[in-house]
């Protein structure tokens, strides 16, 4: 193996590895998502221009949702809280338990308590708000990242102006391309069976919201397919709101949609494993340990790498001959 191959694969490694030491996996992760979306989005429109205002269009909405989703949850919350914890503390009242609360401010008040009893609640709170920043800031670095990558501005811009042409800078960043390139398509791929795994997820959690009758129904419907995009952590955000939303309506239908929407997150976990693994060409259990290892090694993000490094691993494999 020559230099610039050995190389380039170091440095494929070691962006995967310092991804993971310095909790760098949200930022990689929205590159890699953005530039997947562009990619698609340039596949139906074969402009790269009308790409980028689509793409920037569904990252203002989805911006939008999330704010929108936000407020009402701030505004709407004492008024759930009023109507659900009386039918709440009545039914513990019944069984002999003692609530810490009866109302919403009584709620809060032991909330903001229970906090305060915590050690280091100022510095918890400010490494909150650091963290929170933090995230905002690498995930518009990483939408600005995969435009700049969409644009193909490549490693060597001014790779015509070198005296030599062959020199060992410019074939190396051929070689670090060509791998973040077979990494890309393991991502790619991923992707393409968690889209039908989104998918499957989607008509479940629609048929259930709308039998139910949920208020929204429609965007509950949308935000699920756009969340289960995202393997694991989507579910648990979609599921999260329609829990929400269902609070608004009753205590007993939101326990109904959490009991319902914990039960196709169970199922999750093994359509992940089962199509993401055929669609890779791994065995279910080796596909589980990835996804376990991802989880504790890298968290959430871990999740997501573990079955994009897996293929990735597979195929680098495939290419090489033993004799």
């Amino acid at each position: 193996m020559i230099t610039p191959v050995r190389l380039s694969y170091g440095i494929l490694v070691l962006t995967i590895v310092l991804a993971g030491v310095l909790h760098l996996g949200t930022p990689l992760l929205v590159v890699l998502f953005s530039y997947f979306a562009l990619r698609q989005l340039h596949d139906l429109t074969k402009r790269k221009w009308l790409a980028l205002i689509l793409f920037s269009i569904v990252v203002a909405g989805l911006t939008a949702a999330a704010v929108y989703f936000t407020r009402a949850a701030i505004h709407t919350l004492p008024e759930v809280a009023d109507t659900s914890i009386p039918p709440a503390s009545a039914w513990a009242e019944k069984r002999q338990i003692e609530l810490p609360f009866w109302d919403f401010e009584s709620l809060r008040k032991v909330v903001i308590d229970t906090l305060k009893q915590e050690a280091h609640y100022l510095q918890n709170v400010a490494h909150f708000a650091r963290n929170a920043t933090a995230v905002l800031l690498f995930t518009i670095i990483g939408i600005v990242g995969a435009g700049s990558l969409f644009l193909k501005t490549g490693l060597d811009p001014h790779r015509d102006a070198h005296p030599v042409k062959n020199n060992l800078y410019s074939i190396c960043c051929d070689e670090v391309s060509e791998r973040f390139r077979d990494f890309y398509h393991s991502f790619a791929t991923v992707m393409g069976a968690q889209i039908t795994i989104s998918l499957i997820n989607t008509i479940l959690t629609g048929a259930f919201v709308l039998a139910v009758h949920l208020p929204h129904a429609p965007l509950l419907i949308v935000i699920t397919f756009l969340c289960g995009l995202v393997p694991i952590v989507g579910n648990l955000v979609s599921n999260t709101i329609i829990t929400f939303v269902a609070l608004t309506v009753s205590l007993k239908l939101a326990i109904a949609a959490l009991v319902f929407l914990v039960l196709i997150h169970k199922l999750e976990y093994f359509l992940n494993s089962k199509i993401i693994g055929e669609r890779i060409r791994n065995p279910v259990w080796l596909t589980l340990i990835a996804l376990i290892l991802g989880e504790r090694l890298m968290g959430i993000p871990g999740l997501i790498l573990a079955p994009v490094v897996l293929n990735y691993l597979r195929m680098e494999m495939l290419k090489v001959e033993v004799v």
